[in-house]
């Protein structure tokens, strides 16, 4: 089971981490987790450049590691970039330092101050541990893009019924997502697009969070 809009009483039990992003324009910001790699990513690039959107892709490590051209184009697109741990851990069967390993791990090859926790699933200490490094992007709409049980048009609904100005929503450039995502990714940007909005990536700026400082 999962919401496709969060709950409004989970966003203010968790009010430190982010779900939606304060802004008076007409802009939504899509993500994509569990990425890069070459099945999906590119054409999620190629489907946000003909509507001159802007994204956020929190990566998985080891995707990087496998792919860094895909990654490189990712970043070379304008997106931005955030950490997805190395191995896709779920926090809530990890303990709290092996997990935050794998965030780092993740860091070595993906520099950003923002972190989204697959699954949604981290405990509380592990978000103790990383905030003083990141800050926790969540979201406030889940497309369902993974979910095999639900159609295209059901996903479509998920997002164009519930995104509104500022909402943060998740997809995957995963292969799990690849045969709805080839649908609904262009449906929703022109969905929304008639309706004047934007498409935006999340940045450090938004977030009023210093810029982490290159390592040496």
């Amino acid at each position: 089971m999962y919401f496709v809009k969060t709950p409004k009483i989970i966003q203010k039990l968790f009010s430190r981490f982010t779900w939606k992003i304060k802004t008076k324009k007409k802009v939504i910001f899509l993500t994509f987790d569990d990425g890069p790699i070459p099945e999906v990513t590119p054409f999620v690039l190629n489907i946000l450049a003909q509507y001159n959107a802007k994204a956020t892709f929190f990566c998985v490590g080891d995707n990087v590691r496998k792919h860094p051209d895909v990654f490189k184009q990712v970043v070379d697109a304008g997106h931005s970039v955030g950490n997805h741990t190395y191995n896709h851990f779920n926090g809530w069967s990890s303990s709290d330092r092996p997990y935050c390993q794998n965030v780092q791990r993740c860091a070595d090859l993906v520099e950003s101050n923002i972190f989204r926790p697959p699954y949604g699933r981290i405990k509380r200490s592990q978000a103790q541990m990383l905030q003083e490094d990141y800050q926790i992007i969540m979201w406030d709409v889940l497309s369902g893009d993974f979910d095999a049980r639900i159609s295209v048009s059901d996903c479509v609904r998920n997002v164009t019924h519930n995104a509104q100005q500022g909402s943060v929503v998740v997809f995957h450039d995963s292969l799990k997502a690849w045969d709805k995502l080839q649908h609904v990714l262009p449906e929703v940007l022109e969905h929304y697009s008639k309706l004047g909005y934007s498409f935006s990536r999340i940045t450090d700026e938004m977030l009023q969070m210093p810029r982490r400082a290159m390592s040496a």
